[in-house]
């Protein structure tokens, strides 16, 4: 079975539901007077639309490409110290060394998103080796 990287839709009026972890209800009442739901975080996909008025599928899985997924997925941080509100910032956003920190200190954190870590990892060296070879 392909593992859920990112569970979201987009609404008619262009607002974006993500639900991140289990159990993360998010409910949006959209330009059109429908409301949306988005629940189940990485575990499950569950859905409330309209079919007369339908949102977009943004979610992601596995299966898709490295390259897009990297762009999308998102890892929760309070800044490097640990005293910053809450944000989220891209895979690709990551530093190197963000990246090795999560990945040696974050042990309950989704395999699928540890996994593409670390493929965030070797895409890097990858793309440093390219750009070695071509100078």
């Amino acid at each position: 079975m392909t593992r859920i990287l990112r569970n979201a839709l987009q609404t008619p009026d262009g607002t974006v539901l993500e639900s991140k972890t289990r159990h993360d209800y998010v409910e949006y009442e959209d330009a059109n007077g429908w409301v949306y739901v988005v629940d189940g975080g990485l575990d499950y996909i569950r859905r409330t639309v309209n079919k007369n008025a339908p949102a977009k599928d943004l979610s992601l899985t596995e299966a898709d490409p490295h390259f897009f997924l990297r762009d999308y997925v998102t890892w929760g941080t309070y800044g490097i110290s640990g005293d910053q509100p809450l944000f989220y910032i891209t895979i690709a956003n990551m530093s190197d060394g963000h990246l090795q920190a999560v990945l040696d200190t974050q042990k309950n954190m989704y395999p699928q998103v540890r996994d593409l870590m670390k493929a965030e990892i070797v895409y890097r060296e990858r793309e440093k080796l390219e750009m070695d070879s071509l100078l």
